[in-house]
């Protein structure tokens, strides 16, 4: 019945006609025979479809599934989405349900997922009406992935990409989530947000992945505004940068773009703009501290700008007018002078922001409608916001080009803003490219500006309305170019060739009647074209001159070009081409005749400066075959004839250099169209008779790349032009007229490509070449192979070469290799078969390549068995099987790097503002190409016939033989076939098992070597050892382990063991959990009819078993065993336990000698403990109930009366048995037994306990938390049925404080506790008894090495656990943390315990946190500084609690403003003085009563420290009670930068530091202001100094928070004038540094009103000196007019040095100003000495530009003041 159905399926027409393709690819209708493939796809679109439903039916997901699903994706690649919208929808619902499946092997789940991706990439094509996706399945697949509970364990095995391919899914599936969607997500991760936690950052990131933001307006309710005010309040009132507050940003980012003009963001633009401001972690200000957090957890750039480009345009304009400011405010970071880790950020957000722009505008203005939401008019860009934009970001632009890390993100920004705006960027950048042209002393100037011309070009040539003159620019350009072709600046040259190509694809010449002026102008500049190409073509001969090879190269036999020859021939060759592709016909005769005239008068030698010339020759014969062959063949024919006409020429070792130069010229211009050689074929076929059987290798090899190109030219597909205009140039001019076609998108409906397809002639040209080169030599290969002949080793060679440029030359009119297909490799229900693609070639009869196979395969036994060492013939035996089996006319490496190359060159010059496909001609018809080679590459498909199997066989042999280059070649070639051939790895692993039997005799070592090298695999392709299949592991895991005992294996070769090594790191790297059953249910309606039995089962308990015999091998050496136990715990799965067998095993391992195996059994056994572990019922209960309080109907967060009852609360903790109800079942199987006998024989214990307290790496070692889940999984299997086995252990390690038993007992105790959750009230109260004194006890010895060992001990055991189960615990830790006892260290990490198992309980123990805050406060004024910073840090995690979060209730543990006021109470003895702080201190806790100051001095340390530790750590900043601490901060902290200060000025000064960089909301700044303002008041001048260094960057990092508050400015403003008047002259200064920072920011700016002042205290009369005696100057107080001058020269410099890198139109007046202090008193003199040299040093290296600015009498007052005056004058 199968064979009528599928006749029946061939009668049918393919496709109904009519039918609306999804999106068929363009690019097949182009191809030559285009018309045949509609015909082509529909089979095979049929086939997939009758396949693949058959799969599913039968429930095969393997192989049928996977093996159709595959075919789909190639179908994909072939012909786009071809199909229906209904067959779209059937797919992706199938995808859809198979990649749902749960359990299923994640390499499957891969695979289906990454098709899925494929078939929803395209959104437009499918809206929501035709699709819907259901959400939950791929959350609880994630869920079980990515935050899997047993891959800690060693139960699941996932690769690293799973990742990354899961999230991409969810962001294809999001747009079609049904519209309920949001809530359902929003109820199901809510409860998980919980600030202090890590689910936080799972909930963020779930509704950054997940949350739908594409939603149609009308539904709006239904989506984003269900959460929108919630998230963005809380985005709003966390100003520390947690980790998920990236994470929220990217989500309000793609909201943002998704749903432009129906989102009001204008409320929220100033704190926008001050976070991404932030986080873009800037320097401000002198010797700033960063918060380290800030730099991990900053925002990621890409987000910020879609935000930014989201938010653009619409009425109100705002954001452009913050996003001017942020541009002024850090466009001096992006002068060349400044470096630091900050610029990649900035770099990349220059480059970003225009590619987003231009990609916003051509959704609103050139996308075709879809079913997305469309911009709403109102908020469309319009031409003025383009214009502002482009304005804003262009200084930052014209900056960066010549930054430090290069000049390639200013290209990008300069190519997108061109397509925006040509008229206002393109001139600035001419103006800078004209000038760096013209020098020859800055290279680096010079490659700068011009990459970034290449960025413009396009721009540059097409003109257009808005920039008509662009195109005058071209030749001037190309003109001033010319000088770059230069043979000792190689960076020159590459650029060059960048620009040349561009150029000319973009323009033309002529000479024609004019139209508009600037064509007139054109027409006159392009007559000057000719005279370039010839200048170009002398330069070319110039450089080609200089870089022949020298004599020495040529003696060395060195064929390699050096790395930068190779570079400049490529860019030589493709230049030239272009241009002549590009010119009229006389300037092309003019040409061609140069190259010829060149290349016939001189000799090159072959190697490097011959193959320059002859692509040159080679470009121009392609660009017009007839005239220039005319010119060439018959030369070449007649010297080549000339000189072989003696026939000793044919037996010289070394030929004439003329023979050969003309050989390798020839041979290279038959690279062109097949037809234009066949008027040539007998001269050709001559000079082949005669050259081919040269004695001179490099004669021949010339002659076989003639054949080879030869057959190529005659047989293969390909374009004969690339010229950007269909039909060339060459019409008449009065009906076309190429200027206006410069830079022109080439049409793909009318792209009219020339194709050359072989004709009868040629196709009869090439089997002639075919029968009287390649026969013969395969008639006397097979008499040598046969003993019938002798040849030497040369001749072997030779033959050999011949026959493989035959095989490659002709590759694709030879068909396919025939054969059976091998079957019976892999069991199915479906049809495997391959469907066979049309490549536009009818394949003639015979099969030459069989033919070929068939001498090969008795040539390669005699070469084995007589001349193994001849390995160049080997070499090229290794060529011809790579070429049989895959080469079809193409090689694959050389079409991917053509595909990656011609992304790239469409990335550079792609029009991204219009898009639909707007490349110039030639990309078009390069991809065409590519499209026709990727069919000649799937033509055969990958079927298996027995051929392949012999010759892959072949390889294998060749792989294994006895000379290592070989062994390599030949093993790269395996691969490659191993990676092709369906199912093949199953027929070959076999093979390669026979070389690892340890019974094998006479396997030699190389052999054994070979066979690793085949097992392990190329980087990229198959590893044959770690295949995803039973039946392969079966067979290589355990010969791999018992090839140990093979006779060929010897350890003593290093080369060897790195082999094992390299082997089992690559089987543990790449292994992934292998499903154990392939059958699928998917519909419940379908009965399974034919279930495909699992072998999974017994092929895991097999597998296990014969690793267990292999590793329990006698004579096994260690390493092999290890690798067996290694394999061993990679089989551990979740789904089944492990055989008894196995356990035992493992169990014993925990006792082994060997570390490593130790290691191993510890993961394995925790592992095997929780498959063991029993399942608890889970009880679901009502939270309202117990509580008694009502259900809020309003979401509200934080402690409400319904979650109190799982407080901690001292009074009712369940102390009773009948309080702790739990109810617990024990029972036992054969697994459990076997460890139950181990734990409890005491030997046993005490072997284990005594290797767990071994040292492994002195000072390296970390508690360890496999050994913590070790114990944890048998505590809680077990209950206490080890304790008392182990109590006298415990007891005996806890005394011992020795760092490795110290770690033991920590690691077991908090296995004990975290184990003992499930425990009955009297096994627990007993486990308490022994536990603690065994606490205080170790507590108590506690050392430095050890202290974090037990503080990671206590908060493993408290996480997520109930603290009133645990209130032993906690009661014992607050004993009393302070007592002194064993001196300070001991209180400081009883502390450190403490907070350990207190930070983890959160909210939960408000009681206990109020008890320790009381315990403390009396504590506060500690002399020991350990303890100071302890408690500092306890008092963080002790407030963490007290935040504001939006509808959250206020917390009952304590709160900040209540302890920070009663500590304002006691620090008002140190308010009140005014002298200095002084820090004396004694560092003892001294008797009797100290006065207040004192007490207060040591209190204020320890409130330091506790600030230091907030300022990273909590979730908001400053509050207003903490605010006046900052006056006493002001008047400690130092002023000049020291070490050798005490801890309290240190502290102060880094605790400001912090404390500036802090986010203040909106309300808070009236607050500092005032407590600035009042400090700037004070006496102390210290005080009034670092005030100014405390606004400096606190202004920068809340920029725009600021900004948007008149009142603040303005007070800020008022702030720094006063303070330039301040009596103290290091203030003053201070005052102007800051004053022309806020200037040079933008954030107040220079208006008359400012220059006026500062003018007029400039002008303040200074009283005449006196004269008096010499004794009585000693005059300290400086009076106050020269104060009041010394404030305004102070003003004036501020404004100037405020502009660094240019010059204003108000500054020329202002030195002039300035200049007339310079002869003031001191310290005025010094002021303006110094701002003058200072403006000296930034203005000096673009003076030229900066002196336009000011007049002739300024400029001979300045020349005076900047030039230092002769010393000899």
């Amino acid at each position: 019945p199968q064979k009528r159905e599928r006749a029946r399926e061939r009668e049918r027409p393919p496709f109904p006609s009519g039918t609306a393709w999804q999106k068929e690819l363009v690019y097949n209708k182009l191809l030559p025979y285009g018309e045949r493939l509609e015909a082509e796809a529909g089979l095979l679109l049929a086939q997939i479809k009758l396949s693949l439903g058959r799969a599913v039916q039968l429930q095969e997901l393997w192989p049928g599934g996977l093996f159709w699903t595959r075919k789909l994706s190639t179908y994909l690649r072939l012909y786009g989405r071809k199909f229906s919208k209904e067959d779209h929808v059937l797919f992706i619902k199938l995808l859809y349900e198979l990649v749902t499946i749960p359990k299923l092997e994640i390499s499957m789940m891969q695979g289906f997922a990454r098709l899925l991706i494929n078939l929803l990439k395209k959104k437009e094509l499918l809206s929501r009406e035709d699709l819907e996706l259901p959400w939950r399945p791929l959350y609880e697949m994630l869920e079980r992935i990515l935050y899997s509970k047993t891959e800690h364990l060693g139960l699941n095995w996932f690769p690293n990409s799973v990742e990354s391919v899961l999230k991409t899914l969810v962001k294809n599936c999001r747009p079609y989530f049904p519209e309920n969607a949001t809530a359902e997500m929003l109820d199901e991760w809510r409860p998980l947000m919980c600030p202090f936690d890590v689910t936080m950052q799972k909930a963020i990131t779930y509704f950054e992945l997940f949350l739908p933001t594409t939603l149609p307006p009308e539904l709006h309710d239904k989506g984003f505004k269900l959460w929108f005010d919630e998230f963005l309040s809380l985005w709003v009132s966390v100003q520390n940068l947690p980790q998920w507050e990236g994470h929220l940003v990217n989500l309000f980012a793609r909201l943002a773009s998704d749903n432009i003009g129906y989102i009001n963001w204008d409320p929220y633009i100033p704190k926008i703009f001050t976070r991404i401001l932030r986080s873009l972690n800037l320097p401000v200000g002198s010797n700033q501290v960063l918060v380290p957090r800030f730099l991990t957890n900053a925002y990621d750039i890409g987000h910020a700008v879609m935000w930014i480009t989201a938010m653009m345009g619409g009425p109100s304009k705002l954001v452009q007018k913050h996003l001017s400011g942020l541009f002024k405010s850090i466009a001096s970071f992006y002068h060349p002078s400044n470096n630091g880790r900050w610029l990649n950020k900035l770099m990349k957000l220059l480059q970003r922001l225009p590619s987003s722009v231009v990609r916003r505008l051509h959704r609103e203005r050139y996308k075709k409608m879809t079913w997305l939401t469309p911009v709403p008019d109102s908020h469309k860009l319009t031409d003025q916001d383009i214009t502002d934009f482009v304005e804003c970001i262009i200084q930052p632009v014209l900056l960066a080009m010549f930054s430090k890390t290069g000049s390639l993100e200013a290209a990008q920004a300069l190519q997108n803003l061109a397509l925006m705006r040509p008229e206002l960027v393109i001139p600035p950048v001419l103006e800078k490219t004209y000038p760096a042209l013209e020098t020859l002393t800055e290279p680096h100037q010079l490659t700068a500006t011009l990459s970034c011309v290449i960025g413009v070009a396009r721009s540059l040539v097409s003109g257009g309305k808005s920039f008509p003159e662009g195109p005058t620019h071209m030749l001037p350009l190309l003109m001033r170019a010319l000088p770059g072709v230069d043979p000792n600046d190689f960076s020159k040259c590459m650029v060059m060739q960048s620009l040349l190509p561009l150029v000319y694809t973009y323009a033309y010449n002529t000479e024609s009647w004019f139209n508009t002026e600037v064509e007139r102008e054109l027409c006159s500049a392009t007559a000057e074209f000719e005279d370039f190409v010839l200048q170009f073509m002398d330069r070319c001969f110039g450089l080609i001159e200089s870089s022949t090879l020298e004599q020495t190269r040529e003696e060395t036999e060195t064929e390699k070009m050096t790395h930068l020859e190779s570079l400049v021939e490529l860019g030589l060759s493709s230049t030239f081409s272009t241009i002549l592709t590009q010119c009229s016909k006389d300037i092309f005769k003019v040409a061609l005749e140069k190259v010829f005239n060149f290349a016939v008068s001189n000799i090159f030698e072959t190697r490097v400066a011959g193959r320059m010339v002859a692509d040159m020759c080679r470009a121009a014969v392609k660009c017009c075959p007839e005239e220039s062959l005319k010119l060439f063949v018959p030369h070449c024919c007649s010297v080549i004839t000339h000189l072989t006409l003696n026939d000793d020429v044919l037996r010289d070792e070394e030929l004439d250099k003329e023979l050969l130069w003309n050989l390798q010229l020839l041979s290279e211009i038959t690279r062109v169209d097949g037809k234009k050689l066949l008027p040539y074929k007998e001269q050709l076929l001559k000079i082949l008779q005669r050259s081919l059987h040269l004695t001179c290798k490099q004669g021949y090899i010339l002659s076989c790349n003639l054949l080879h190109h030869l057959l190529r030219s005659t047989t293969l597909i390909y374009p004969t032009e690339y010229c950007s205009v269909p039909g060339g140039f060459d019409k008449p001019l009065s009906e076309y007229f190429p200027i206006k076609d410069w830079g022109k998108p080439g049409d793909l409906r009318n792209l009219n490509i020339q194709w050359h397809v072989p004709s009868a002639e040629e196709t009869a040209f090439a089997f002639e070449l075919l029968d009287s080169f390649l026969q013969p030599e395969l008639d006397k290969l097979s008499h040598y192979a046969d003993g019938s002949l002798e040849m030497s080793r040369d001749d072997v060679q030779q033959c050999l070469t011949i026959v493989h440029n035959c095989l490659i030359g002709s590759g694709n009119i030879l068909p396919a290799l025939k054969g059976e297909r091998v079957t019976h490799l892999v069991p199915s229900l479906v049809s495997l078969e391959e469907v066979k693609l049309y490549t536009g070639v009818d394949y003639a009869s015979f099969s030459l390549k069989t033919i070929t196979w068939i001498f090969l395969s008795t040539m390669i036994d005699y070469v084995l068995e007589n001349s193994e060492d001849d390995t160049k013939s080997l070499f090229l035996i290794i060529k011809i099987i790579g070429d049989l089996l895959h080469f079809q006319g193409s090689h694959k490496h050389e079409f991917d790097s053509r595909w990656k190359s011609f992304n790239l060159v469409k990335k550079s010059m792609e029009n991204k503002l219009q898009g639909k496909k707007q490349h110039i001609r030639a990309l078009l018809i390069d991809r065409v190409m590519l499209q026709h080679e990727l069919r000649t590459l799937t033509v055969e498909g990958c079927e298996y016939k027995n051929v392949h199997q012999d010759l892959i066989r072949d390889l294998l042999r060749l792989s294994t033989s006895s000379y290592g280059q070989v062994r390599n070649k030949a093993q790269q070639a395996f691969f490659t076939a191993l990676g092709t051939y369906n199912f093949c790895c199953r027929d070959i692993i076999p093979l390669v098992m026979e070389f690892l039997r340890p019974d094998g005799r006479d396997v030699t070592q190389q052999q054994f070597k070979g066979a690793m090298y085949c097992l392990l695999g190329n980087h990229s392709g198959v590893c044959l050892a770690n295949l995803h299949d039973w039946d392969c592991i079966v067979q290589t895991w355990p010969a791999i382990v018992s090839s140990g005992l093979s006779k060929a294996m010897s350890l003593e070769k290093p080369s060897i063991v790195r082999l094992f090594d390299d082997l089992a790191e690559k089987i543990h790297r790449q292994y992934e959990t292998i499903g154990l059953d392939f059958t699928v249910i998917i519909w419940h309606f379908c009965r399974p009819s034919i279930s495909c039995i699992s072998f999974g089962d017994e092929n895991y308990e097999n597998l296990i078993n014969k690793l267990l015999d292999c590793v329990d091998q006698r004579n096994l050496p260690w390493k092999f065993e290890h690798i067996g136990i290694g394999f061993l715990s990679l089989l551990l799965r979740d789904d089944r336990v492990l055989p008894v067998r196995a356990i035992k095993f493992f169990v014993e391992c925990l006792n082994h000698d060997a570390l490593v195996v130790r290691k191993m059994a510890i993961s394995a056994v925790a592992g095997i403990l929780k498959q063991l572990k029993r399942s608890h019922k889970k009880i679901s209960i009502c939270p309202f109930q117990i509580s008694g309080a009502p259900q809020s109907p309003s979401i509200q967060a934080g402690d409400r009366p319904d979650n109190q009852w799982l407080h901690y609360d001292s009074a009712n903790l369940p102390k009773t048995k009948e309080a702790w109800e739990v109810l617990l079942a024990y029972v036992s199987d054969l697994a459990e037994q076997v460890i139950y006998d181990h734990f409890c024989d005491p030997k046993f214990v005490e072997q284990l306990i005594k290797f767990l307290s071994l040292e492994d790496r002195k000072g390296k070692d970390k508690f360890n938390p496999r050994r913590f889940c070790l114990f944890k999984g048998l505590f809680r299997n077990f209950d206490d049925a080890f304790l008392p086995v182990l109590k006298p252990h415990l007891e005996r390690l806890a005394a011992d404080s020795h760092e490795s038993t110290q770690r033991c007992v920590a690691e077991i105790v908090a296995g004990l506790i975290r184990g003992s959750k499930h425990w009955t009230f009297d096994k627990v109260e007993n486990l308490w008894k022994v536990l603690c004194p065994l606490l205080r006890t170790a507590l108590s010895n506690i050392t430095v090495e050890t202290y974090n060992d037990w503080g990671t001990c206590i908060a493993t055991s408290c996480e997520s656990r109930d603290p009133r189960k645990l209130h032993w615990l906690f009661e014992l830790l607050l004993e009393s943390p302070l007592s002194g006892e064993g001196g300070s260290f001991v209180d400081a990490c009883r502390l450190y315990v403490l907070q350990g198992g207190l930070a983890q309980q959160e909210w939960r123990v408000p009681e206990l946190l109020h008890r320790l805050l009381k315990y403390l406060e009396p504590k506060l004024t500690q002399v020991y500084k350990n303890v100071r910073e302890r408690i500092g840090s306890v008092l963080t995690y002790i407030f963490m609690i007290d935040v504001s979060l939006p509808n959250t209730a206020p917390t009952k543990s304590p709160h900040v403003h209540e302890f920070t006021s009663r500590i304002l109470e006691k620090l008002k003895p140190l308010m009140e003085v005014d002298e200095e702080i002084q820090n004396h201190v004694m560092e003892e806790n001294g008797i009797g009563d100290e006065d207040e100051r004192t007490q207060g001095i040591k209190l204020l340390k320890t409130i330091l420290k506790w600030l230091m530790a907030s300022a990273g750590r909590a979730f908001s900043t400053a509050v207003t009670e903490q605010l006046q601490l900052l006056p006493l901060f002001f008047k400690i902290a130092p002023v000049e930068n020291d070490n050798s200060y005490d801890e309290l000025k240190r502290d102060a000064k880094m605790c400001l530091s912090l404390m500036s960089q802090g986010l203040l909301y909106p309300q808070q700044v009236p607050l500092v202001l005032q407590v600035l303002k009042q400090t700037a008041k004070n006496s102390s001048w210290h005080a009034r100094y670092t005030v100014l260094t405390y606004l400096q960057t606190m202004v920068f990092y809340n920029f725009f928070i600021f900004l948007n508050n008149e009142e603040a400015v303005d007070d800020i403003r008022w702030l720094v004038i006063k303070l330039l008047e301040d009596e103290q002259l290091e203030v003053r200064e201070m005052a102007a540094t800051t004053l022309s920072g806020l200037l040079q920011c933008h954030f107040l700016a220079i208006d008359d009103a400012v220059q006026t002042h500062f003018e007029q205290l400039c002008k303040r009369r200074l009283p005449k000196k006196r004269k008096r005696d010499l004794s009585t100057i000693v005059d300290t107080i400086p009076p106050a007019d020269l104060v009041k001058r010394h404030a305004g020269v102070l003003g004036l410099s501020a404004c100037i040095l405020s502009s660094p890198y240019d010059v204003p139109t108000w500054m020329p007046q202002l030195l002039m100003d300035l200049s007339a202090h310079l002869n003031d008193p001191q310290p005025i003199e010094m002021t303006v000495k110094k701002t003058l040299s200072n403006f000296r040093r930034t203005h000096h290296d673009n003076w030229q530009e900066h002196k336009q600015q000011f007049t002739d009498d300024q400029l001979l007052v300045l020349t005076d003041l900047l030039v230092s005056p002769c010393y000899y004058a």
